[in-house]
């Protein structure tokens, strides 16, 4: 049993139980779509985070996508979208979820969106519509919460600095070679003892949503912790492939999505359909056991993120518990996708190694290809 630190852990539980900790999803679904090859007949079981992926999974019209996490913030803040999307126009979308900023919210809200939302999707909204107003020191919904506050952090930091304009220059680069070489003159001047001891503080990690477990295994990884992984993984995105389409990291810096550069969800072409298919989505306050326990079928698509990680570190049983919830309500065929902070995962259960077959090839190919860059690996598994 690996040793607990009371503090540490009550300081994560206070910063998730309390918050909205992400404002946007930070797992590209262009890779997702790739691996999970989804039907008609698709019948999804995945964590909410903050929505957006599940958005871009209906553009491929499944059947259903039953959306769970135990932060009930979270899914309130995709039931705000589905809101938006039924009940408001495009350009009130991409205002509040392109732009982050929306001067008519609260006229929006009063007279559109919040009789359409769950009671916990209401109780929440009605305390925070500040965070589209574009008043104060905040001025997009893309500074607020946990994560949020980490970016604007952070663009204090590059402006503090004096590097917000060459990091911007990196996504005007004209070639991958001019943008490797702009990339490591910004590292030489960011990448700094301050700017470590920063990043691997514990609250610092909170609020980005990382917990004890996975701080200890940067720790153990790189010479400079979680800085030393950050290093690695944005050397990857930003030297490794071009820039121009990776609205991951355009958001991080501006604040915003531009009209060339944003999710599936928010472009355009694609409001008609997923105002006609929203109703395919549904949303729980819930483990992934407890709602495989509450909902049992086979589904055909599971996306677990990263949270195995957690439970591998601080309750064993429970990720066994999960693991068989899962195959008892899968069908042959169901594809299993998550990540880890761990470049091997080593927790898989011996009765899953026996009973799932990780596909190894296309997906290291594809996490190649991944926009985002925060996880040493990624995981597809199909049920025999």
């Amino acid at each position: 049993m690996k040793e607990l630190n009371p503090v540490r852990d009550w300081l994560f539980r206070q910063v998730h139980a309390k918050n909205l900790v992400y404002n946007t999803c930070w797992e590209d679904p262009r890779c997702d779509r790739q691996l999970l090859d989804l039907k008609g007949d698709s019948e999804i079981v995945m964590i909410t985070s903050a929505g957006c992926n599940a958005l871009d999974y209906l553009i491929d019209q499944p059947a259903s996508i039953n959306c769970i996490d135990v932060n009930p913030r979270q899914n309130a803040l995709l039931q705000l979208k589905l809101a938006t999307l039924r009940e408001a126009k495009y350009k009130d979308l991409f205002r509040l979820f392109g732009e982050g900023v929306h001067d008519g919210m609260e006229d929006l809200y009063r007279e559109k969106l919040r009789s359409c939302l769950p009671g916990y999707a209401r109780s929440f909204w009605d305390k925070n519509l500040n965070y589209f107003n574009g008043k104060g020191v905040r001025q997009s919904f893309y500074h607020y919460s946990t994560s949020g506050t980490f970016a604007w952090m952070t663009n204090h930091y590059l402006r503090a600095r004096r590097a917000y304009q060459h990091v911007c220059a990196l996504f005007e680069a004209e070639s991958l070679e001019q943008q490797a070489t702009l990339y490591y003159q910004v590292e030489k001047r960011l990448f700094n003892s301050v700017l470590e001891w920063m990043v691997n503080r514990h609250l610092a990690m909170c609020l980005v949503g990382v917990p004890r477990s996975q701080q200890q295994l940067f720790r153990r990884q790189y010479e400079r912790g979680a800085l030393g992984f950050i290093q690695e993984s944005l050397r990857k995105v930003f030297t490794r492939q071009s820039l121009r389409d990776n609205y991951f990291w355009r958001l991080y810096l501006q604040g915003c999505y531009s009209q060339e550069c944003c999710p599936s969800y928010l472009q355009s072409d694609n409001f008609t359909p997923l105002r006609q298919g929203s109703n395919r989505i549904q949303t729980y306050t819930s483990t992934i056991s407890d709602f495989l326990k509450a909902n049992p079928k086979d589904y055909t698509h599971y996306v677990l993120l990263d949270h195995q990680d957690w439970l591998a570190d601080n309750n064993r049983a429970a990720l066994n518990e999960e693991w068989q919830l899962i195959l008892s309500n899968s069908r042959p065929g169901t594809r299993i996708l998550l990540r880890s902070a761990a470049e091997k995962i080593n927790f898989f259960p011996d009765f899953v190694l026996d009973r799932v077959h990780f596909e190894q090839e296309k997906t290291q190919v594809i996490h190649q290809q991944d926009r985002v860059g925060t996880y040493a690996s990624v995981y597809l598994g199909i049920v025999q």
